[in-house]
């Protein structure tokens, strides 16, 4: 033939849509009103606290580029109730592009908007409501200039940026919903998001229930949400949706899982569960705060 077809590359990935300008998660918060035993957890696992709000009880813990909010104010707690000792995941907070632009965007695609009471010397950080009673905010002052800046105290003599433990990353999130109601959670994180559900033949780690869905963040800090409806074997199940666990990724699973056993952390070794190549889970510390670890090889 005279004219020639232009070459395809077959392996070529597409663009992922990032309506947000989405660049990974900057935080996860836990409320409980046992902040102290909550720390000792996550010293543990290798995070340090490095500041304190300026006018809350709240805790910013920190390894490498993992940041957890440990928020004990009764009055401000995001999950919006009566803080009990068992931490619960309060809210996530997403790096963006435009934290207003963002914020706007969500709620014309009917997210419901939460109010946040802002006091003096403190940022105004927009959030939307997300599974029960939690949050999800969006931050865009995270980089030379952060929202620890404005908010926090540094806690003098710590290191500020103390390095994570065996490459240690945020990976992902697991939310328990309801029912026949996957397909709304991938609609509303879809939609309002960019998220995009992965095919069902490609899992993570040890747990592979579920709808994965994948963040259109850049790779490097792309993260992915996990969808878990109960067994369908069960009858009575807690009718409440939430943020469940936190996924950690790391490039040697069973390294970490020794290093940090080695810190008197507890990994559940049983028939169905235990610590492999692709992933491990610890065991459950204050009846709901587990972490489980995957294996994800980061730039």
């Amino acid at each position: 033939m005279s004219n020639a077809a232009t070459p395809v590359d077959r392996e070529a990935i597409a663009q992922v849509p990032n309506p947000l300008g989405m660049e990974g998660i900057e935080f996860i918060e836990y409320a409980t009103s046992r902040p102290q035993a909550l720390g000792q957890v996550l010293e543990t696992m290798g995070f340090r606290p490095v500041a304190r709000h300026r006018s809350r009880e709240v805790l910013l813990y920190r390894q490498g580029s993992l940041n957890i909010i440990v928020n004990a104010h009764a009055s401000g707690a995001s999950h919006a109730q009566v803080l009990d000792e068992k931490p619960v995941i309060a809210a996530i907070a997403l790096r963006v592009r435009d934290a207003a632009a963002a914020y706007r965007r969500a709620l014309n695609l009917g997210a419901w908007a939460v109010p946040v009471n802002v006091q003096v010397m403190e940022l105004n950080i927009p959030a939307v409501h997300g599974p029960g009673a939690s949050r999800i905010y969006f931050v865009d002052r995270h980089k030379e200039f952060s929202i620890y800046d404005v908010d926090f105290t540094p806690i003098p003599t710590v290191d500020p940026h103390p390095p994570a433990i065996a490459g240690l990353h945020f990976f992902g999130i697991v939310q328990y919903i309801g029912n026949d109601r996957t397909e709304d959670w991938t609609d509303f994180y879809g939609e309002l998001f960019g998220f995009a559900a992965l095919p069902p033949e490609q899992r993570f780690g040890i747990l592979p229930k579920g709808r994965i869905l994948r963040s259109p963040c850049p790779p490097g800090v792309a993260f992915y949400l996990q969808l878990i409806e109960p067994e369908p074997t069960v009858l009575e199940v807690e009718d409440n949706e939430r943020f469940q666990r936190l996924g950690l990724g790391t490039p040697d699973v069973l390294a970490t899982v020794n290093e940090l056993r080695a810190r008197g952390v507890i990994f559940l070794e049983s028939g169905r569960v235990h610590s492999e190549i692709k992933g491990a889970l610890t065991q459950s510390q204050m009846g709901s705060v587990s972490f489980e670890l995957v294996h994800d090889v980061r730039n």
